[in-house]
């Protein structure tokens, strides 16, 4: 494994997939694969956390779990129980949640007990009572829950800051998001280099969540380079866990996020062409290849990558041909045509009578 780089280098070839990208300074970690129209099916023990609210461990998580006051961030999707109506997606919407043990809205008071006793990369099912969700009124705006509803959440904890952050996200200013963002990222790269690649993504992804799109927008000038720096190497790092992962797909979207940035990013043509290729996409694969060499035409890595496209693309060739030649077979050589010698004989015949008969006719005459 290489060494961190203290900023980004242009060169593909120098970190191909494997290398972390780092800088001084939404997409996040995948949908949960069981995705149907309802909650998914648990196996798992229940576990009675309150009265009104209960768990099913879906996936097992890893660490700590938080305390009251600390800053969590997570994902979900919310139904109504009683008609599976799904009212609610932040893995859609590309938004995580942050929640404040203890600071919660009350609508979000049974998430919020559920969410305290998961541990970071945890994803589980949770049944709360509509007494700990909406309670007797519903929500007749956004979102649209029906009066005394009970609710199931699929929910994943992405990771947690403890009350030592100071405040919340919200509260804090530009320069402290930027700051608690690139702590994350800087904490991620050293669980890529110890080969933790779920772990490490979490921090990325922690990371990314201090820099959403609503905090993007409020940015210009000196500010969105600082923040742009921070999160950029985030999406290019996800990418590069996804990539060894075997998650290509994933990898094509942080790769994405970061060119409608910077379309020029070698990094991220490089590391989506990877992806592509490994999906079979061969000409989406090369178009990003090329654009990349173009921008490094020195770099060994993109070259050898548009080499082995090509022998590739010969290899497909080769085996095309021989299978269409074992359907049509060879090309049958032409028939030979036999001679019938008594038509010949006949019309021989019939010509020498022809030419006596005019002879013998001349001398008539």
């Amino acid at each position: 494994m290489a060494e961190v780089q203290e900023q980004q280098s242009l060169s593909a070839g120098q970190d191909g997939e494997n290398e972390i990208t780092t800088e001084s300074a939404l997409f996040v970690h995948g949908e949960p694969l069981q995705d149907g129209s309802g909650p998914p099916k648990v196996d798992s023990a229940v576990e009675i956390l309150h009265e009104k609210v209960t768990k099913q461990i879906i996936k097992e998580g890893h660490g700590q779990k938080p305390s009251k006051y600390s800053t969590c961030f997570l994902n979900y999707r919310a139904w109504t129980e009683s008609t599976q109506h799904k009212f609610e997606d932040t893995w859609h919407e590309q938004r995580p949640v942050e929640l404040v043990l203890g600071k919660e809205k009350k609508e979000m008071t049974g998430l919020a007990i559920g969410v305290s006793s998961m541990k970071s990369g945890e994803r589980a099912l949770l049944h709360v009572g509509w007494e700990l969700g909406y309670g007797k009124e519903g929500s007749f705006s956004f979102p649209n829950v029906p009066p005394m509803a009970d609710i199931v959440y699929e929910t994943e904890l992405i990771g947690f800051d403890e009350t030592k952050e100071g405040k919340a996200r919200g509260d804090m200013t530009v320069e402290e998001r930027i700051g608690a963002a690139d702590r994350r990222k800087m904490d991620g790269n050293a669980l890529f280099k110890e080969e933790k690649l779920e772990e490490a993504m979490q921090q990325y992804e922690m990371a990314i969540a201090y820099m959403g799109d609503d905090f993007m927008f409020q940015l210009f000038g000196k500010y969105q380079d600082m923040a742009l720096a921070v999160k950029n190497p985030c999406h290019l790092n996800m990418a590069a866990c996804l990539i060894k992962l075997k998650r290509y797909e994933e990898a094509i979207g942080q790769c994405s996020n970061v060119l409608v940035e910077d379309e020029n990013n070698v990094k991220a043509l490089f590391r989506r062409g990877k992806a592509r290729a490994e999906l079979g996409q061969t000409d989406a694969a090369r178009e990003d290849f090329l654009k990349a060499r173009k921008y490094a035409p020195e770099d060994k890595a993109i070259a050898r990558e548009l080499r082995l496209l090509a022998e590739h693309d010969k290899a497909v060739y080769q085996k095309q041909k021989e299978l269409y030649k074992g359907v049509f077979g060879p090309r049958p050589e032409p028939k030979r045509k036999h001679t019938n010698w008594l038509i010949l004989i006949w019309q021989w015949l019939l010509s020498l009578f022809y030419r006596l008969f005019k002879r013998e006719r001349h001398k008539t005459d």
